[in-house]
């Protein structure tokens, strides 16, 4: 939302409504990157960097049968506080916590065979999900290369898990990785013999 806002204030414009805000974002394709699907959410937000005095009213009017129509803009803080984000955004990597990630790091808990299998589902997911963002970004190619930054990045990550997960399934079917109970409960005994924490 402040990004939106900050566009509308560098184009010297008077502020933009909700409903709008939502409707560029779906237009623009920026649902890849930002959850527009629920109107609540963004009025929630909304309300949320207006109480932080990040967003202010610019304007409200009505017209005839119509809901009110409210204009918000930034405020000296949210430029500021948008500014900050930008830079921080896009200088430091952000440690997040994919839940994808989470399972791999259990699948000793699994059966090699299992776990190849459903890296073999994820695996036909991730290259359809390339092939819907190389369909995106040439629909958007006459709009440059500026406008397709982010679904290029999404493309470069989606690509390298591809590749990775390839490897895995690879060597999960070779027998490079695998496990049983008993080499689990081995190596476990070994480990407490170390007396190093788990």
């Amino acid at each position: 939302m402040l990004s939106l806002l900050a566009e509308v204030d560098h184009q010297q414009q008077p502020g933009m409504h909700p409903y709008k805000m939502q409707r560029l974002m779906k237009d623009r394709g920026k649902g890849e990157v930002v959850n527009v699907g629920q109107r609540a959410s963004l009025y929630r937000t909304i309300d949320r960097l207006h109480r932080k005095a990040l967003i202010e009213v610019r304007e409200s009017s009505r017209e005839h049968n119509r809901p009110e129509r409210t204009l918000y803009a930034l405020t000296d803080e949210g430029r500021a506080v948008w500014r900050d984000w930008m830079l921080d955004a896009l200088a430091a990597p952000t440690r997040e916590y994919p839940e994808f990630l989470a399972a791999m790091a259990f699948v000793p808990l699994l059966e090699p065979g299992e776990v190849a299998e459903q890296l073999e589902k994820r695996q036909a997911n991730l290259a359809t999900e390339l092939a819907r963002l190389d369909t995106q970004i040439a629909a958007s190619g006459e709009w440059g290369r500026l406008f397709t930054l982010e679904m290029e990045c999404m493309r470069a990550t989606t690509a390298a898990e591809l590749d990775w997960v390839e490897s895995v399934i690879a060597d999960l079917r070779s027998g490079r990785i695998t496990w049983t109970k008993e080499w689990l409960a081995a190596m476990a005994a070994a480990h407490d013999r170390q007396g190093a924490p788990r």
